[in-house]
């Protein structure tokens, strides 16, 4: 009753009408800032944390500012995944596997509402939890020490192997590929330079917006121009803008799975949306069964990752809040806001700023509602994309992407280096290489070394910590089992055959 009272206190603050106008702008800023490739959250919130200030804005209302900016950016992050085939930021890369197809099937209204609609009730199912459990999850996310966390990235590399089953050695050389470009720069712990051929412009490592836009922009490029011509259309969108009831409810049980699933991964800290939506979308495509149609546009490997990315978004705020540890690279931006505001973030906030926790978490029901409100009736305009003209359409997304690259750190350098990954990510396509595996290496790789010379460290030097918590041990468990599985299944179809 009394959490309900302190809700209540909360719809109080975000109902406001000063404070619904914020919701307004920053939903808005956020899909646009969403949608165009390179930018992400991260870029959008930091951007938004200065005008916050300058502009006299009170702490409760600037933390929903933020907050509304950060979730219509994981809203904005679809549409170009699933028109273009290029991903917004990092956790928008598992909605192009069958978000794009669905696209070419037609369907781009159908997959954009039931993206938004999936994402609404991930984040619902997100913010119920926080309001419920989110005391008890933070304790929960302390258990999760470096060993914990290296066993969790081990258990997520070896889960790749459910996005392309059917070419398993392609996948593997693929994460691989993506593990090594992760250990490109200066070692953190010895300052000793690594592949980088003593070239000063990758000291810090391959940036992950070169790689990104590289992979996919760039060689979604040489596609388009190797498939169209002068004034042609690629995609053609049916006259259905959203998605029906047989639709819905074939994703409902999804839904709620990667709702609850991506609610405990955003919990964790440094797992984030990418982590949730890449474990969901594996998940969902092994519960299928042998004869699913992910990859080909299926409606359920699109509504399974935006679930887990719009439950991840609100997840990350409970440790933020609770411990005054980011549960993501965004969520730490907004650390940093509240610390303009001399507000220290733990355990002790919901009993000194109880307005302002539960203005915010009630600011998050009333976003995702105004985002979906908002989004679903410009479908038709942001399906218009389709209508515009190769040769108009080519141009306009080199040139995008040049500048999300060229603002990284403002060197030709990086065009150049994108457009060599560009041309490998063409080369890739074309041999039937999954580019998802090697970004999701990538991304995982630097996690994994961290988190193991922490554990390491930490046991002075004894690898046993490795697999001595409750923790640690279910998670290996997992691992073995994602190993034996196909093992089995490959035996098993041996022996049908004999």
């Amino acid at each position: 009753m009394e959490t309900l009272n302190y809700l209540a206190q909360g719809f109080g603050v975000a109902l406001t009408p000063y404070n619904l106008i914020v919701v307004l702008v920053g939903t808005l800023i956020g899909t646009v800032v969403g949608l165009l490739p390179g930018i992400g959250p991260i870029n959008g919130v930091a951007m938004l944390i200065p005008i916050a200030y300058a502009l006299g804005l009170p702490p409760e209302s600037a933390l929903i500012l933020l907050a509304a900016v950060y979730l219509g950016c994981e809203y904005g992050g679809r549409i170009s995944s699933i028109l273009l085939n290029i991903p917004g930021e990092a956790s928008a890369v598992m909605t192009t596997l069958d978000g794009y197809p669905m696209a070419r099937q037609g369907l781009a209204g159908v997959a954009l509402s039931l993206s938004a609609w999936s994402s609404f009730l991930g984040a619902l199912i997100a913010t119920i939890g926080m309001v419920l459990l989110a005391p008890l999850l933070a304790r929960w996310a302390v258990a999760f020490g470096p060993a914990e966390y290296f066993a969790l990235m081990v258990f997520a590399v070896v889960a790749l192997g459910g996005l392309a089953s059917d070419r398993p050695l392609k996948t593997l050389l693929s994460a691989l590929l993506g593990l090594f470009l992760s250990s490109v720069g200066i070692d953190a712990n010895s300052g000793v330079y690594r592949f980088t051929f003593d070239s000063l412009h990758v000291a810090d490592g391959i940036q992950f917006v070169i790689l990104v836009l590289g992979l996919f922009s760039v060689s979604e490029i040489l596609l388009m121009l190797e498939k169209t011509h002068h004034g042609h259309q690629m995609i053609e969108a049916t006259g259905r803008m959203l998605f029906n009831v047989r639709e819905a409810a074939g994703v409902g049980w999804v839904n709620l799975r990667c709702g609850v699933l991506g609610f405990f991964m955003g919990v964790l800290p440094g797992a984030g949306a990418t982590l949730a939506s890449a474990v969901a979308y594996m998940t969902e495509k092994r519960l299928a069964g042998p004869r699913n149609r992910f990859g080909q546009g299926d409606p359920r490997g699109l509504a399974a990752p935006e679930t887990a990315i719009g439950a991840a978004a609100c997840g990350a705020m409970v440790p933020m809040l609770t411990l005054g540890v980011p549960g993501s690279g965004t969520t730490a931006v907004m650390l940093g806001a509240l610390t303009l505001y001399n507000i220290t973030p733990g355990p002790m906030l919901f009993q000194e700023q109880p307005a302002l926790v539960w203005g915010l978490i009630a600011s998050l029901f009333v976003a995702n509602a105004m985002l979906i409100v908002l989004n679903v009736p410009m479908i038709r305009v942001f399906i218009r994309i389709l209508k515009i003209p190769a040769w108009v359409l080519i141009p306009a997304i080199a040139v995008i992407t040049a500048i999300g690259v060229y603002a990284v750190h403002a060197t030709t350098f990086d065009l150049f280096l994108m457009v060599a990954i560009g041309g490998l990510g063409y080369a890739m396509r074309k041999l039937q290489f999954p580019l998802p595996p090697l970004l999701l290496g990538f991304i995982l790789g630097g996690l994994m070394e961290q988190n193991l010379r922490r554990a390491l460290s930490i046991s002075a030097g004894d690898i046993a910590i490795l697999w001595r918590s409750p923790i640690s041990i279910a998670t290996w468990l997992l691992v073995a089992l994602m190993i034996a599985l196909p093992l089995l299944r490959w035996s098993r179809a041996r022996w049908r055959n004999a």
